[in-house]
């Protein structure tokens, strides 16, 4: 049976043709097949005897985990401002590169739609589709181990967010505001700033902290590729089998994603 809704809304029910159900039973078949077919290839190299014992093995891990090494958090202050500055600094560094990007981007602001905008909307896809961990081993094997790479990977990473975000409000805004501006002579900065602008700095300011909260969680594990912070206490607790330790770092992550989301609601109830 399949479902048509007719120009009244209502459903209405019609037998299928046998050709219909053979072609559906096809279908279904064939999905069967390439899932049955995917799965083989995935478990090719799984050593299922590890698998059946992973239980034993986890519970035994969370055993050595607890309870959490409490002084091994004096050693974790720098970590942790590090992580912080991560963010910090390599969201601030996006905003000022994917804000102008922006403006080139948007049809409504961008000196050509032939050249200079498919240019912008390349870099701001090329920007959302490495990680920030791709970017991080790219950095750290350019500029070494340290928190200036973990910076710059969180800044590449979050120019094509904002970008495309910011490029979307530009495009959204109310045309008419730019169109009175523009009738009273007014030159092209004047009129970003005085008639783009502000309609879409609530959408400016919320992109924002929304993307520092987003870059929080990522500074955490970006030291596992040797840029910093804690990630970079983590991988060395792991590398030594020190599970208090990860135990630890492991709640301080939470901890400091959780005020990060705290400040986050706090800010867009404010802007909102």
């Amino acid at each position: 049976m399949a479902v048509t809704i007719g120009n009244d809304g209502v459903k209405h029910w019609t037998l299928l043709t046998p050709g219909q159900q053979r072609w559906r039973w096809f279908g279904w078949l064939a999905l069967a097949a390439i899932t049955v077919f995917c799965w083989r290839i995935m478990t090719a190299d799984t050593i299922w005897a590890f698998v059946w014992d992973a239980p034993r093995q986890a519970a035994d891990i969370f055993e050595r985990m607890l309870p959490p090494r409490w002084s091994y958090i004096n050693q974790l202050w720098k970590a942790i401002w590090d992580t912080i500055n991560i963010a910090t600094l390599g969201t601030l560094i996006a905003l000022v590169l994917a804000t102008p990007l922006a403006f080139l981007a948007a049809r409504n602001t961008t000196p050509s739609v032939l050249f200079v905008r498919p240019i912008a909307l390349f870099i701001i896809v090329a920007s959302r589709s490495i990680n920030a961990l791709i970017w991080g081993l790219l950095l750290v094997a350019v500029l070494g181990p340290g928190v200036l790479a973990g910076i710059i990977a969180i800044a590449l990473r979050s120019i094509g967010f904002i970008g495309k975000l910011l490029y979307e409000a530009i495009e959204e805004i109310d045309e008419t505001q730019v169109e009175a501006i523009r009738a009273t002579g007014a030159n092209r900065s004047q009129i970003i700033s005085y008639g783009i602008w502000p309609q879409i700095l609530p959408a400016f300011a919320t992109i924002s902290v929304f993307r520092w909260d987003i870059n929080i969680r990522e500074s955490t594990v970006l030291g596992l590729v040797g840029a910093g912070g804690l990630g970079l206490a983590l991988e060395g607790s792991l590398n030594t089998l020190a599970w208090p330790q990860v135990s630890l770092i492991l709640l301080i992550i939470l901890v400091t994603v959780v005020i990060s989301e705290w400040i986050t609601a706090k800010v867009r109830k404010v802007i909102i």
